[in-house]
């Protein structure tokens, strides 16, 4: 440790700091806009600039290193007029456009003008223009002349999405950020340049002039799309949910959010919302009241299983949905007699429960790992989060390596990979145990060659002690996923990683922990997607999108006595019977449980839109009206406290014993037929797919390419 003297006080701060790093320890303000914490130093705005005694002139205190016994002072004159040049600087070429600046009322530079700008400029000549650019569907960079060149931008760009897709051109008066050879900024974590760029020469264009943000409410929440259970900050406004930040929190996103978590908020305001319950009536859909819709659904399943028996009755629900949801839609299938309840729409392997499986390490743990072995998952595409800090950990020396059925760019150095068929993923986790197994000389857990890409692999998990087998999107719904699994679990032990599985969706944990999955002789969801059931409630998912059969569920659950759709949208409007409205997050209550097995509880930040109502709410009116005991709730609380594995409170973990993701799965080596299905990254669930802004992305048109393509 150092120790410094800031502005009469001692601070002591560990080698190698800077002196804002002290100024921020000490709870000192020094005016800034290049520096960010989560960034490189760049020191190009000079707005920091302090007084160090022993120091010719003043010094930026982002790229000044503390030594022993420096005295900082960053309030006297001689500071204060530094930092007043600078912003006099500033603001020669600023525009005078705060009246309609999105920006205006959170602006880094409005705010720090009021203390250190002047009155009046001395500078009469003519001030610079940046032309507009056009770089895609979300960012806006219609106001470049704004730009103060503090390079966030482009450093974030570099170093935390690993793509550079900003830069300066020119020089001097001359210098702009721009995209080179007019390409879009396409990075799934890109709207994060929004929420960093000091002034408003980067907005939003999705919420471009639709609110002042002195008009809006902030209201804190989670994200309901894949894993990382990303905290939000969701801005409303007359009801409205208007625009969507992050909310920092270092244990899980830190201070970023993927563009899913950001800009999917349109779909909530959009056309094909499901406001009022609807019933189909000789192929017609008409709107009904909720007494009606409710005793249509249950009359039909209460005739429909006293006709076939409870075993005809079958749920499938989606894992995006809330504990609370998933919790009652369990309870309501047993409470009829049935086990015909299951998440794992995409699956291809429906092996019997055998622990909760997760992630087998905390999230923040991503960030400093020596070696990483990725099997079947584009990383960063389906968790843009979680590749994010493998990122940081590969900046640090960290050694990734994958094994994946095709070359993705992951944005970051990928030191060994293995792209192999997924048919083929078995074998080629197996060739990695068989070179672990001879450079340790023991048996090997299966009969397999090595070869150079294995054994670079396998010396790459036993080297170092951070360490980690992830499992991807692909590797959970592979044919043979328990052998992926067995086979991991074996070079975990051998190796001393972790290993787990990086969980597709929101609330995927969760919906293990309360076991929506058959039980004994229930059908899982392969067989209910096949058709084999009289009636269906679907939870909060459309099987044509988010299952493995795809259009073929459609054709399969038409021909069903009943399907009942528990969702926010129009949805399965071809196949279904009754379709209940019921609210989105961020119209309901409830918990999503992360990838780390970390419980994340939120409250509505809107009213529900038109008539529709918590999910929760209808699954115990409907229980209550087919004599289903046990569902006397009276909020989505209630419904926490009773399940047992969860402590109560705002953010819990699931207990531990009930996380495991060790198996007694046999490995298999046969290649099996078909093809993993994987949601693109703008096709994993309907609030998503139907995000306007989302689906002119450059990764949704090459989705949509694909498909055609197929």
């Amino acid at each position: 440790m150092i120790e410094i003297e800031l502005d009469g006080h001692k601070v002591g701060i560990a080698e190698g700091s800077t002196v804002m790093h002290a100024a921020e320890k000490a709870g000192t303000f020094i005016p800034h806009f290049c520096y960010h914490k989560k960034l490189s130093i760049s020191a190009n705005c000079r707005m920091c600039l302090v007084d160090i005694e022993k120091m010719p002139k003043p010094m930026p205190a982002c790229a000044t290193p503390v030594t022993q016994g420096m005295i900082v002072h960053t309030k006297t004159d001689k500071a204060i007029k530094a930092q007043q040049s600078v912003m006099e600087f500033l603001l020669i070429n600023h525009p005078l456009d705060c009246p309609i600046c999105d920006q205006g009322g959170e602006c880094q530079l409005q705010d720090i003008a009021v203390g250190y700008g002047a009155s009046a400029s001395r500078y009469e000549e003519e001030k610079r223009v940046v032309p507009v650019k056009d770089v895609g569907p979300l960012i806006s960079m219609q106001e470049m002349t704004r730009c103060i060149h503090c390079t966030r931008c482009v450093r974030f760009g570099q170093e935390i999405a690993g793509v550079m897709e900003l830069g300066m051109s020119q020089r001097g008066e001359h210098s702009q950020i721009e995209t080179f050879l007019d390409h879009t900024i396409d990075s799934e974590l890109s709207g994060n340049m929004i929420d960093i760029c000091p002034v408003g020469a980067l907005t939003s264009k999705p919420f471009r002039y639709s609110a002042r943000t002195w008009e809006l409410s902030r209201r804190k929440s989670v994200s309901p799309h894949d894993s990382t259970g990303a905290n939000l900050i969701v801005q409303v406004k007359n009801n409205r949910v208007m625009r969507v930040v992050p909310f920092e929190n270092e244990a899980v996103n830190e201070c970023w959010i993927a563009d899913r978590d950001r800009f999917s908020y349109e779909a909530l305001n959009g056309q094909e919302r499901l406001t009022t319950p609807m019933i189909k009536q000789g192929g017609q859909w008409k709107s009904v009241d909720w007494p009606t819709a409710l005793e249509y659904v249950a009359n039909g399943l209460k005739q429909i299983s006293a006709e076939y028996g409870p075993s005809s009755l079958g749920a499938l629900v989606s894992p995006h949905a809330t504990l609370e949801e998933l919790h009652l839609s369990v309870k309501l299938m047993q409470g009829l007699g049935s086990n015909n309840i299951d998440h794992r729409l995409r699956h291809a392997e429906f092996p019997a429960a055998q622990g909760v499986r997760y992630l087998g390490t905390s999230i923040a743990a991503l960030s400093d790992l020596q070696s990483v072995l990725v099997i079947g998952s584009n990383v960063r595409k389906e968790h843009p989060l979680f590749a994010q800090r493998i990122r940081q950990s590969a900046r640090k020396g960290c050694v990734v390596s994958a094994i994946a059925s095709g070359h993705d760019d992951w944005a970051m150095p990928v030191a060994h990979r293995v792209e192999v068929p997924a048919a083929q993923w078995v074998q080629a986790l197996a060739s990695v145990a068989a070179a672990v197994a001879l450079e340790k000389g023991i048996a090997a857990p299966v009969e397999a060659a090595s070869n150079d890409s294995s054994t670079a692999i396998a010396q790459a998990l036993m080297a170092g002690e951070r360490k980690a087998i992830l499992l991807g999107n692909g590797a959970a719904h592979h044919a043979q996923a328990s052998s992926l699994l067995a086979l991991a679990q074996w070079l975990a032990d051998q190796t001393g990683a972790s290993f787990g599985y990086l969980t597709e969706a929101a609330n995927t944990v969760g919906a293990q922990l309360v076991g929506a999955e058959p039980a004994s002789g229930g059908l899982h969801a392969g067989q209910m997607l096949g058709g084999a059931l009289k009636a269906l409630v679907l939870l909060n998912t459309e099987p044509e999108f988010d299952s493995a059969a795809g259009v073929q569920a459609v054709e399969a659950l038409g021909k069903a006595q009943m399907v009942v759709s528990l969702n926010p949208f129009k949805a399965n409007m071809a196949f279904c019977d009754v379709m209940l409205p019921v609210s989105p997050f961020t119209e309901t209550s409830g918990t999503f449980v992360n990838a780390e097995g970390r419980a994340q509880s939120f409250h509505a930040v809107v009213q529900p839109l038109g008539e529709t109502r918590p999910a929760w709410k209808v699954l115990r009116v409907l229980a209550n009206m087919l004599d289903v005991p046990g569902f006397d709730f009276a909020s989505s609380e209630e419904i926490l406290q009773s399940i047992p594995a969860l402590t109560s409170g705002e953010t819990a973990h699931v207990a531990p014993d009930r996380l495991s993701n060790r198996t007694t799965a046999a490995i298999n080596l046969s290649t099996p037929a078909g093809v993993p299905v994987v949601a693109g990254i703008y096709q994993l669930d309907g609030i998503v797919r139907r995000a306007p802004a989302l689906q002119h992305t450059a990764d949704a048109r090459a989705a949509e390419t694909q498909e055609v393509a197929a």
